[in-house]
């Protein structure tokens, strides 16, 4: 009995210690990626002569604290931040909710030609940005102008005079612009984040909607879009964070001051021949609110899309 309760004791000790361990390791990790954090936001408290005599991630002292670069970063975000969330929201949305159209086509229907589609969609996803900004500015500013202009003009001519023309600089034009093409650009990769997950689903639940003639609308409706929340949270945030982070699309198809989104701000805030570190962290601490509280308020439904519960 002695024997067994020693190993019994040992066992447990190497539990213990392996514990420890593990804790001690996701202790460091967690300090590892919380410290820029920690620095930009004592650096966004400090005063510039705090912030040139001490360390970054050092707190500030009674004398070198301050909200100045706060409420600078503040009142030039602050219309880039409504921007972007008016441009955000509906992109993410449209996105989601056409590639969760697309793969219920591609998987619970049957049709010639499905996987030839599917190899496009996919390669949809590899096409970097870079590659279409020129075809994609000549679009919103030469061939749809043009197209849209001659259609009202033909159609209402009687009113418009035949000399309407499109509002290619109005700043909420070019805000649907840009949310068009994110919402566009975002549906292969939504497309196949929801086809891996109805490939899951039951065929027999299908199939017998089906035996009880129920469209495939209805199926959609009644079926497949409950089972779907999961992993609309998880395209939701995942698009969200993509389309207000994004700034290629912003600069090639936004031109007017007035409807900058968040990140064109944040760049023209950091871009001074003189660097203003305090400023510059504070922008970034306020650029990345909306996309922080998403994940915080929508976290655990993230965590089961991904997972696939």
């Amino acid at each position: 009995m002695s024997i067994r309760g020693g190993n019994f004791i040992d066992e447990l000790r190497s539990t213990e210690n392996s514990r420890i361990g593990l804790y001690a390791l996701l202790l460091a990790g967690i300090a590892f990626y919380l410290f820029p954090v920690e620095t930009a936001v004592m650096t966004m408290f400090k005063t510039e002569s705090a912030f040139a005599r001490t360390l970054p991630f050092a707190p500030p002292g009674t004398d070198g604290f301050t909200l100045e670069a706060l409420s600078t970063a503040w009142n030039t975000l602050r219309p880039g931040l409504i921007n972007s969330l008016l441009m955000a929201i509906p992109a993410t949305i449209m996105s989601a909710l056409l590639g969760s159209l697309t793969a219920y086509g591609l998987t619970t229907i049957s049709w010639r030609g499905q996987v030839g589609v599917v190899v496009l969609i996919i390669a949809g996803i590899f096409i970097p940005y870079q590659a279409v900004l020129v075809p994609l500015a000549q679009f919103w500013f030469q061939v749809f102008p043009g197209l849209v202009e001659g259609f009202v003009n033909t159609l209402f001519g009687f009113i418009t005079g035949g000399s309407w023309q499109y509002p290619s600089r109005n700043g909420y034009v070019q805000l649907l612009q840009l949310s068009v093409t994110h919402a566009a650009y975002g549906i292969p990769i939504c497309t196949l984040l929801f086809r891996s997950y109805y490939q899951s689903i039951s065929e027999e639940m299908i199939e017998a909607a089906r035996l009880d003639g129920a469209s495939a609308f209805s199926i959609y409706r009644n079926i497949i879009l409950p089972l779907s929340l999961p992993m609309f949270a998880v395209t939701l945030i995942y698009q969200f964070t993509q389309v207000y982070n994004d700034l290629l699309f912003a600069l090639v198809l936004i031109n007017e001051p007035a409807s900058q989104v968040a990140t064109q701000r944040l760049a023209a805030l950091t871009g001074g021949v003189v660097q203003s570190f305090n400023t510059t962290m504070a922008g970034a601490i306020v650029a990345a609110l909306p996309t922080l509280l998403v994940y915080i308020v929508f976290g655990e439904q993230f965590a089961k899309g991904v997972a696939g519960e």
